[in-house]
């Protein structure tokens, strides 16, 4: 294998200088991508959909689990999928390893949920044997056809305003081997990550960057940020302000 080459440090670091400004581009550059995706027109879901849930049917709004927003993964697992009954795809399975966890999504009003058709005692089993917290309906209908995933993975994203429903973004192929991480989520969603540096249209919901950010199992509903989390987030961002001006010196 042929190596870059080996340098001091003062090269490296010169290195590591040029390429960061192209990955500070690349950031900026998807940020402004999130900002046009939340700008999509949405398509109303009008077709009632019903799945099986651990507890018995549910249907498209029931996913929402009362919140406004909803990503559904489609992951194979099935009759037919490679490893069944005793695994679910491969490559579905990367995905559902690598998902963070969901109370962080659930805090910006998201609700994350896999579908797949196998039966709900098949997924309860693997989900179990896996580790796998995510919460995993089967599909009993055309769902997966309706959205584009009967034959492919892909990530649905849907909107709740009172009883209606709307699809607002799809990605699946590549697209999909970025998910798994709450940002990544939350940037696909019509709400977006809701903080206050955001390019959101007017009036949509946004609070003060690090604030909204707990431990997964402190999250309480409508509560207001915690102030010592506050001051220790504020002093950080103070310091990393006076790192980078110091730098551009």
């Amino acid at each position: 294998m042929k190596t870059p080459p080996i340098v001091s440090a003062q090269a490296w670091e010169a290195a590591r200088e040029q390429l960061l400004v192209k990955e500070k581009a690349l950031t900026r550059a998807r940020d402004a991508l999130a900002a046009e995706r939340r700008r999509m027109p949405w398509m109303e879901v009008e077709k009632r959909y019903v799945f099986e849930g651990p507890a018995g049917k549910v249907d498209l709004l029931d996913l929402f689990e009362g919140r406004r927003q909803l990503i559904v993964y489609r992951a194979f697992f099935e009759p037919g999928v490679f490893g069944w009954p005793e695994h679910a795809c491969r490559g579905c399975s990367m995905v559902a390893d690598q998902v963070a966890h969901v109370a962080h999504l659930n805090a910006r009003d998201t609700t994350l949920v896999f579908a797949s058709r196998a039966p709900q005692a098949d997924i309860a089993r693997v989900k179990g044997r896996m580790d796998w917290k995510i919460p995993w309906v089967t599909v009993t209908d055309g769902f997966d056809a309706d959205f584009g995933v009967a034959e492919w993975h892909g990530t649905n994203v849907f909107y709740r305003d009172g009883d209606r429903v709307f699809r607002t973004y799809f990605i699946n192929n590549r697209g999909d081997e970025q998910m798994g991480g709450t940002w990544n989520y939350l940037d696909i969603t019509p709400l977006g990550r809701q903080e206050i540096w955001e390019d959101s249209p007017e009036g949509y919901p946004q609070t003060p960057t690090y604030k909204w950010w707990n431990w997964h199992d402190s999250y309480v509903a409508d509560a207001a940020p915690d102030k010592k989390w506050v001051e220790v987030s504020d002093a950080g961002e103070a310091a990393f302000r006076k790192q980078d001006a110091s730098a551009k010196e």
